[in-house]
């Protein structure tokens, strides 16, 4: 039997929105990233703005111009023209308007026309089609004679009652959009109105098509020798800019291979101008970095051998001191006070050196590169317990108590077990030895893709700056502090390094007075990236208090630049992500 096919599920309005703002908002990113990493479209693109903003004030002054001054000499013509025709038109309009209803025709049978006819005819056979005219009689109860079709009744009210309130054969200027009688459309003119023997207007209509037709034609011109302009100008930029462009790109390239480690990277120098200066700069930069790190390199070999040779070499001698040792710490008993608590002493500083000489090789593998790793998938709340089970005799002596908050879940990670164990060793021993003998609070939290483990304890702190500086070899944040443990200085940066070959990262923070807290963030499946913690690297109720204070933004201590830079919360994940 076939199986029908699942209808498809219609996208509400909403649904659809959010996508809609889901792919603007990609699109602008893309193009943001574009635009901040591209110098040349930056710069075509402003001068494309600017001179598009130039040519458009330039036009729009320059049409301004010639449309004012095309205008205004159609005015003055018309006007001139008008007044000429007042005189013509008044010796026609002396008689009474008594035969209203006598045409044209009537005239060609020798009969008398009307005057206001009289007047529309010589004025227009003077007009030569540049004009048309109207007259008005007050006998005619508003109607007037018109000719070239045009509808009288276009001239505006407001022009008619200023004319006829006006002086004797005053002139009254108005632009009006002229109707016609018939198909032809309603055009633009310029209509001169005057007052005649009392009772008589005449509207000389000068249309305005012709002059419209040139200012179009004109400003299609300028148009488009803007346009060519702002693309010519775009074109010269991205010529110019290119040329400036593209050997600071080549110097950016090369500075990128220089960087990745190919040190016999150079630039090609052409000319003698400020970019071929800049290319021999940098070539002879690159030289003497070149030499530089050569030599660093060879001393920094020699230092990890001499390393490597010395706790080598040292652990021969040290084994039979060791043997000696032992007897006389054994045989203690039988000694005289001041030799027994020698041989107490030669016993404790013995275990450190062995402890120094350990982690010494240690260092020397990583060095050397040859620090490998033993994976298993473990669950990483096995491998708190056991770390915490070998601080817990420590941590008695020095009256300190642990508060373990583990999930109910099993954490599952693929790590090297013995490696982990060893930094939360040291970072338990850390906080045993700078808590003051107040509670320590150990973490285990676990997301998708990560799990983190966060050590946190209420002593001394750290000052401003000294998160980085405490993963250094041999650093101590009080140098005329004793250490009370026995520590060798090495623990944390072995625990970094341990840290940096499982991938993930080992950061701390801290403030005088409020203690310090390390966390160690680990992926969950071994090489993948690690792009998140599921712990804060600032616990929570600082973060509470300073907010409470009037510190709303949360001041998160960077991660070192080996391992991950500044953290920052991922609220959809739940996650504080590294940027």
């Amino acid at each position: 039997m076939p199986v029908p096919a699942r209808k498809r599920r219609r996208r509400t309005p909403g649904q659809i929105a959010r996508g809609v703002r889901r792919r603007a908002r990609r699109l602008a990113g893309r193009l943001r990233h574009v635009w901040r990493r591209s110098l040349q479209l930056r710069v075509v693109t402003s001068t494309l703005v600017l001179s598009m903003a130039v040519v458009v004030v330039l036009g729009v002054f320059l049409m301004q111009s010639i449309v004012a001054s095309v205008l205004t000499s159609t005015e003055v013509s018309a006007v001139e023209e008008s007044r000429a025709n007042i005189a013509t038109a008044s010796g026609y309009l002396t008689q009474p308007a008594d035969s209203t209803d006598i045409t044209q025709d009537a005239t060609a049978q020798g009969q008398t026309m009307n005057p206001v006819d009289a007047a529309a005819k010589a004025l227009t056979d003077r007009s030569g089609g540049r004009y048309d005219v109207v007259v008005f009689n007050d006998a005619s109860v508003g109607e007037g004679r018109a000719s070239g079709q045009v509808d009288w009744s276009s001239i505006p009210a407001l022009l008619r009652a200023k004319v006829q309130s006006s002086e004797e054969q005053s002139l009254w200027v108005q632009t009006v959009k002229i109707r016609y009688i018939g198909a032809k459309q309603p055009e633009s003119a310029w209509v001169v109105g005057a007052r005649v023997n009392g009772t008589y207007e005449i509207y000389h209509v000068f249309p305005l098509g012709d002059e419209e037709k040139t200012l179009l034609a004109v400003q299609q011109m300028v148009f488009g020798a803007g346009a060519a302009l702002v693309l010519l100008l775009a074109g010269v930029a991205s010529l110019v800019t290119r040329q400036v462009v593209t050997p600071v790109r080549l110097a950016r390239q090369a500075a990128e291979r220089l960087a990745a480690g190919r040190l016999e990277e150079r630039l090609k120098v052409r000319g003698e101008d400020d970019l071929a200066r800049l290319a021999t700069s940098f070539n002879e930069m690159a030289s003497n970095l070149a030499v530089k790190i050569h030599q660093l390199e060879e001393l920094s070999q020699v230092q990890r051998q001499f390393v490597s040779d010395v706790s080598h070499e040292l652990r021969t001698p040290l084994t039979t001191v060791r043997m000696a040792a032992d007897l006389l710490y054994e045989g203690r008993e039988d000694f005289d006070p001041a030799s027994a608590r020698a041989a107490e002493l030669m016993q404790n500083q013995l275990e450190r050196f062995e402890s120094m000489l350990a982690d010494l090789l240690e260092i020397s593998r990583y060095d050397a590169g040859a620090a490998t790793l033993d994976l298993d998938p473990v669950d990483m709340r096995d491998v708190v317990l056991r770390a915490v089970g070998d601080s817990e005799a420590l941590a008695e002596r020095q009256a300190t108590r642990f508060e373990l908050r583990l999930p109910n879940e099993p954490c599952m990670a693929e790590v090297d077990s013995r490696r982990v164990e060893r930094i939360l060793r040291n970072l338990l021993f850390n906080a045993i030895e700078h808590g003051e003998g107040k509670d320590i609070v150990v973490t285990l939290g676990a997301d998708r893709d990560a799990v983190a483990v966060a050590v946190r304890d209420h002593g001394v702190g750290l000052k401003p700056g000294e998160e980085t500086m405490v993963f250094d070899r041999f650093w101590r944040a009080d140098p005329s502090r004793a250490r009370t443990i026995g520590g060798t200085g090495l623990g944390l940066a072995i625990s970094r390094e341990d840290a940096m070959l499982h991938g993930g990262w080992l950061q701390a923070w801290g403030a005088p007075g409020e203690g310090s807290q390390f966390r160690l963030s680990l992926p969950r499946v071994a090489g993948a990236p690690l792009r998140g913690s599921p712990l804060p690297l600032v616990p929570p109720e600082v973060e509470m208090r300073r907010t409470w204070r009037g510190h709303a933004t949360p001041v998160l201590t960077p991660a070192p630049a080996e391992t991950a830079p500044r953290a920052r919360e991922n609220v959809d994940a739940g996650a504080f992500d590294a940027e």
